[in-house]
């Protein structure tokens, strides 16, 4: 097995271990391979150890990626995970199969009339900003059920859920702290009763706190340190 399988085996067990300890089925949380900044090579590397899913925070090259990797498309879903523009928004709805950053309305308006129509609809996610940073992306918790109930009634979009980048917390109880904020803005969406929402995805936790995470009930963890290693020169 190569060093990114050895990896990937090594984080997979990591969130089996943590479901054991919250009481949850490993089968209950995903795993998203933070690919950004490694080139297709290491992509490919990983879907051969049985990874599908990868994370891109920049829309470039990400879309070179795919590119990159047609033949494996079949096989891969690409999400978008960083701070989308509005006009970055047609290439990542004809070629992505997630977005994660969605924080107003326009963005998810504007994706959802460029998605192609003989494409399934785009998974989106709210972010939403639970520790009030001022410069950070997200919608503000009192506001997310009012714009999750707007962008699920987009044709070609399915809502399916929130993100959350909380600021770095050194120990784990302040972690879970910060990712139980966003359990109880996903639980708020989901006891609106949104119809046309499909809501299954809490996409919480990176490779420095996926235990406190899972723990608060993350159904994602995006990794990428974890697996590739420190970060490659920036592609392009």
């Amino acid at each position: 097995m190569t060093m990114i399988g050895d990896d990937l085996q090594q984080v997979n067990n990591r969130i089996a271990k943590a479901c054991v300890t919250a009481g949850r089925d490993p089968a209950a949380v995903r795993l998203l391979a933070v690919s950004k900044t490694f080139g297709p090579e290491a992509v490919r590397e990983a879907h051969a150890a049985g990874q599908r899913a990868f994370g891109e925070n920049y829309v470039q090259e990400g879309l070179d990626k795919i590119a990159a990797l047609a033949d494996l498309r079949a096989s891969l879903a690409w999400h978008c995970i960083g701070p989308l523009q509005s006009n970055k928004t047609r290439p990542v709805a004809e070629h992505f199969d997630w977005v994660h950053s969605i924080d107003r309305l326009k963005i998810a308006e504007r994706l959802s009339a460029q998605r192609p129509a003989h494409l399934p609809p785009l998974n989106v996610c709210l972010q939403v900003n639970v520790d009030g940073g001022a410069n950070k992306s997200g919608v503000p918790p009192e506001e997310a059920v009012a714009l999750a109930q707007a962008v699920a009634a987009l044709p070609q979009l399915r809502l399916r859920g929130l993100m959350a980048i909380p600021e770095p917390a050194a120990d784990f109880e302040t972690q879970r702290e910060l990712f139980l904020r966003a359990h109880a803005v996903f639980e708020a969406i989901r006891g609106a009763g949104i119809a046309g929402a499909e809501l299954d995805t809490l996409s919480l936790g990176m490779s420095a706190d996926l235990e406190a995470a899972i723990s608060a009930g993350s159904t994602m963890v995006r990794v990428g340190t974890a697996i590739f290693g420190g970060r490659a020169r920036k592609a392009g």
